[in-house]
């Protein structure tokens, strides 16, 4: 029971330090988008995605290296997209106060379809390896095992960098007026790696507590990665977009949720595999989360087409999938569902 209590607290504790951390990487990006002259739509979904997914990079890394345990990193990096597609424009929607949360065709045409392709270029991912590289089930679970390697994660890779291609080319085409403050590049660029280092030391924290609390409670680290790691990780995402929201740009918000989530899938994930060389995917787990991941990112998606806008009754709506999301995880770690079969059932429920 001690070793719970103290590592609920460390969850706690480090979830505040990423928040501490995003905080001073949101002016930072912000303060470095200016000097450079940057559109809205670019430095949501380039300059603070990136920066604000700092925490799901440093979650692969830390779970792979430190750990062996990729599979955490892979369900924290789901878990935050399943989370940063519900939470972040629903709250951002409900905590603006305005009737609608307005969007734009280059958001709904561009980004939000872009990263459609990533879900979809990812789960092709998997597939191949399951398909090509197949690993025997030593558990007897029934789990459909694939091992990716270096080659495959090229795929997603060379997605990304499509994306930052079409990205470069509305910086191309943007014409933005010089900054009105004296902003000084070396101090801003030496605030952001200071940020990204106490979010690194956070997330260690983080996956540290996820697999402790997996062992204690006998329930699968994936689990927890899908949940505590994934929500801890999405704070610098849900504090920028919620922050840029309420200030007016809505533009920058919500396209921070798709770049981040773009970065997390097309980047994270691999590189990951790059460190160890080749990782285990458990296809029977990963896929069930990726149609959830799928279905949310269509609900918004739908949202804000209709009316090129997210009205606060729609964000409610998303908050409550949310809702949904976090029962049907619940039972499945204590053993009420089992739509997830190749899970192992807890053993200390």
């Amino acid at each position: 029971m001690d070793t719970l209590l103290f590592y609920m607290l460390v969850v706690v504790v480090s979830t505040a330090l990423v928040w501490k951390g995003s905080a001073l990487l949101e002016s930072s990006s912000e303060q470095l988008a200016l000097y450079y002259r940057l559109p809205d739509i670019v430095t949501g979904a380039v300059v603070v995605a990136v920066g604000s997914s700092f925490p799901e990079l440093a979650t692969v890394v830390l779970s792979t290296v430190l750990h062996g345990q990729f599979e955490l990193g892979v369900s924290a990096i789901v878990g935050s997209a399943i989370f940063n597609i519900l939470v972040i424009p629903g709250l951002s929607g409900v905590l603006t106060g305005e009737q609608q949360l307005k969007a734009n065709r280059d958001l709904v045409y561009k980004e939000a379809q872009f990263y459609m392709l990533a879900v979809a270029v990812v789960i092709v991912t998997f597939a191949f390896a399951a398909i090509y590289h197949p690993v025997p089930d030593t558990t007897g679970s029934g789990a459909i095992l694939g091992e990716l390697d270096r080659w495959l994660v090229l795929i997603p890779l060379v997605m990304y960098g499509l994306y930052l291609f079409v990205q470069w080319q509305d910086t191309m085409d943007y014409d933005a007026e010089p900054p009105t403050q004296n902003i000084r590049p070396g101090k801003q660029w030496l605030l952001l790696l200071l940020s990204l280092g106490l979010i690194f030391v956070a997330v260690e924290g983080l996956v540290r507590s996820a697999i402790v609390l997996g062992d204690v409670l006998g329930t699968p680290t994936y689990l927890w990665g899908v949940t505590v790691v994934a929500m801890g990780t999405s704070i610098p995402d849900a504090f920028v977009s919620i922050r840029a929201a309420r200030r007016g740009k809505a533009v920058t918000s919500l396209a921070n949720v798709f770049g981040s989530n773009v970065f997390d899938l097309l980047i994270c994930i691999p590189v990951g595999v790059l460190i160890a060389g080749t990782a285990v995917i458990n296809f029977s787990v990963a896929t069930p989360m990726m149609a959830v991941l799928t279905l949310a990112t269509l609900v918004l998606f739908l949202f804000m087409r209709t009316i090129m806008a997210l009205s606060s009754c729609e964000a409610w709506s998303l908050l409550g999938l949310l809702v949904v999301f976090l029962v049907w995880i619940s039972l499945e770690s204590v053993g009420t569902l089992d739509t997830i079969p190749s899970l192992p059932p807890p053993e200390n429920v």
